[in-house]
């Protein structure tokens, strides 16, 4: 089954963010878009150059009304230190939450279970708490977070205008498409 257009799974658990541990929970998420990015772990190769990627886009995220959680299986101690001692990391101002019970990695069908790590998975969460865009890959395959920007605005319009849809490559702006009978074979 997709989780798409299901709801958040309720969590609690830790997170760093600006200098201190915060409890983040799925009620965190409501009132606001949220975009969760699943990592495998922290200190490793690949993983603190889509921290940076996000934190070198994160003023456009705030812009689109959206908070940004970067999360992987460790815990928020973990973070505390790969934010001290990783260039990239350290340029985060998001919130890096930690998964050590590897309960959201699970809700999120993002775990593998070998190796207790996370799947790099991206899910985009409307302010009600639905999944409305997930995206799973294979670890060695980074993100670019420019594209989770454009689905984000994606959504944000759909939701604000029922009826329509975005097409391929949409860009915030652009022309969308009114679904009908009469466009049926020829678009």
């Amino acid at each position: 089954m997709s989780l798409i257009n299901t709801q958040v799974q309720p969590f609690k658990t830790q997170a760093f963010h600006n200098g201190k541990f915060v409890e983040v929970t799925d009620q965190t998420l409501k009132g606001k878009w949220s975009v969760i990015i699943f990592m495998p772990a922290a200190f490793t190769f690949n993983c603190p150059t889509e921290v940076e990627d996000a934190a070198d886009n994160y003023a456009e995220f705030q812009k689109a009304g959206a908070e940004v959680y970067i999360v992987t299986t460790d815990t928020h101690f973990s973070h505390k230190v790969w934010h001290e001692t990783s260039p990239a990391v350290g340029k985060a101002k998001f919130l890096l939450v930690g998964d050590p019970t590897h309960q959201l990695t699970r809700a999120f069908d993002v775990h593998i279970d070998e190796e207790g790590l996370a799947l790099r998975g991206t899910f985009i969460v409307n302010p009600d708490g639905q999944i409305k865009t997930m995206e799973v890959h294979s670890n060695e395959i980074a993100r670019d977070v420019k594209e989770t920007l454009r689905k984000l605005k994606a959504a944000q319009y759909t939701a604000a205008h029922p009826g329509e849809v975005c097409p391929a490559k949409w860009k915030e702006g652009e022309k969308t498409i009114a679904p009908s009978l009469d466009l049926v074979g020829k678009i």
